[in-house]
């Protein structure tokens, strides 16, 4: 391979990275458990185009067409599934019922291509090791199983002590790596002088020695971590 060749091998995998960033934000994120079957087939479709665009030398807009037409093919499928519920249930699929009320229904296990052996295992993971606390057990179009437990064996709640906790607010970094979030500072109703008094009182000088602090608006003084912190005394194995 020549210095020109290299070059374009260089250029046209930018370019492929370019267009799969651009496509991905077009699609949207979603988090591998969050992938539909489709997804995932689209996604490896896409990637596959994308690598071979890399180091096609004679004609990368080939592949280029192909990742793009891909790329729109799976956003305008994406719409439709929003708009349309025939549509979700061909490309998304629809949930499947496993177990209820003590019944397991093995059709609908053959249906979603699992055996009883990998069902106990999935239910041992959502901590049942006995059938006998689960009242329902589904699985959801992205390949996850939602487990709804029978009353005597779910959680306690406060609601079943009479009981009215404080809601918890959400805390927000108001610095990270050492800079200062004036955005975030103004939204929990904070500003750079009570920051800098913070700081003073928790032994920093100044925001650039700060790996992270947190706050809310709660009236709480802010909860920091520093950039450097001290040798641990023990290490975890």
């Amino acid at each position: 391979m020549d210095i020109l060749d290299l070059g374009q091998v260089i250029l046209t995998a930018i370019a492929s990275l370019a267009v799969l960033f651009l496509l991905t934000k077009l699609v949207g994120n979603r988090q591998i458990s969050q992938m539909t079957m489709f997804d995932y087939i689209s996604g490896i479709t896409i990637g596959s185009i994308a690598a071979e665009m890399a180091t096609e030398l004679e004609s990368p807009l080939r592949p280029l067409t192909a990742t793009v037409v891909y790329g729109l093919l799976t956003y305008l499928i994406s719409l439709w599934t929003e708009k349309s519920l025939a549509a979700r249930r061909i490309f998304t699929g629809k949930p499947v019922l496993l177990f209820d009320k003590g019944v397991i229904y093995r059709d609908h296990l053959k249906t979603a291509r699992l055996d009883l052996s990998e069902f106990l295992t999935l239910c041992r993971i959502a901590g049942y090791f006995d059938l006998e606390q689960i009242e329902t057990a589904v699985l959801e179009h992205n390949g996850i199983v939602s487990f709804l437990p029978k009353a005597q064996y779910r959680p306690a709640e406060p609601n079943d002590f009479q009981l009215s906790p404080q809601q918890d607010v959400l805390q927000m970094p108001v610095i990270l790596d050492g800079h200062v979030m004036l955005q975030n500072l103004q939204s929990v109703g904070k500003d750079k002088a009570w920051l800098t008094k913070q700081l003073r009182e928790q032994g920093y000088h100044d925001a650039s020695e700060v790996l992270l602090a947190l706050c809310d608006n709660s009236g709480a003084d802010a909860r920091l971590y520093p950039l450097h912190p001290k040798k641990p005394a023990s290490e975890v194995e």
